[in-house]
C-alpha cells in the first residue's frame, strides 16, 4: 500500500510539474495549425512512402524499419500573408530553443535555410525535427517520429525517401516545397 501512495505522489508531482511548464511544445504548435489555412499538414505512416525495402542496404532498412510516422506542416507564404510568416516562424524557432531539442546540423543552400535537430539520446533518437525556411515559398516543420533511430542511418534514409516514387499528391508537393 505505502508503494502505491509512492507511485500516486510520484504521478501527482509529473503532472504539477508538467503543468507549470508555459512552454508550447512542437507538438502543441502542430495540433493548433493544421486547421489554419496559411498551413499545409500531413502525416502519414512510411508506408505511405512507396520505397521497397528490398532496394535499401543494411543501415537504410535499419532506419526505415526504425521510423513509424512522419508529421509535416508547412507554411505557405503568399503577398497577404508575409507578416503572419515572420511571425509563426519566430514560435517555432522559440519552440526549437528548448534545451530538449538537440543540434544535429545546419542546411544553408538554395535559398532554404534549414536546421535539423533530435529528441532522445545521440545513439537512439526518437524524433527526427527538420525546420526549413525560404523566404520566397514559406517554412516547413518535418516530425519525423520513430524509436532507437541513428542519426547516419537517418541522414541516409533521407536521400532515398528524395528519390521515393511518392505516389501521394501531399508527399510530392511537400518534396517540392521542399525544393526537392
Amino acid at each position: 500500500m505505502k508503494a502505491v501512495r509512492t507511485f500516486f505522489l510520484f504521478v501527482m508531482a509529473g503532472m504539477l510539474f508538467q503543468s507549470c511548464n508555459n512552454s508550447k511544445s512542437l507538438q502543441q504548435y502542430y495540433v493548433d495549425n493544421q486547421t489554419n489555412s496559411d498551413f499545409m499538414a500531413v502525416d502519414f505512416p512510411t508506408n505511405m512512402l512507396n520505397i521497397e525495402e528490398a532496394d535499401l542496404d543494411e543501415a537504410q532498412k535499419e532506419a526505415f524499419n526504425s521510423i513509424q510516422k512522419m508529421n509535416v506542416l508547412a507554411f505557405v507564404l503568399t503577398e497577404e500573408n508575409g507578416e503572419a510568416f515572420k511571425e509563426e516562424s519566430t514560435k517555432v524557432r522559440e519552440i526549437l530553443k528548448n534545451p530538449i531539442y538537440k543540434d544535429l546540423v545546419k542546411l544553408n543552400s538554395g535559398g532554404i535555410k534549414a536546421t535539423v535537430k533530435y529528441l532522445g539520446e545521440e545513439d537512439a533518437i526518437d524524433e527526427v525535427i527538420i525546420f526549413g525556411t525560404n523566404k520566397e515559398m514559406g517554412f516547413a516543420v518535418v516530425r519525423i517520429l520513430g524509436e532507437d533511430m541513428k542519426p547516419e542511418n537517418v541522414m541516409k534514409l533521407m536521400s532515398v525517401i528524395e528519390q521515393s516514387d511518392a505516389g501521394d499528391q501531399s508527399l510530392a508537393a511537400i518534396k517540392g516545397f521542399l525544393g526537392q
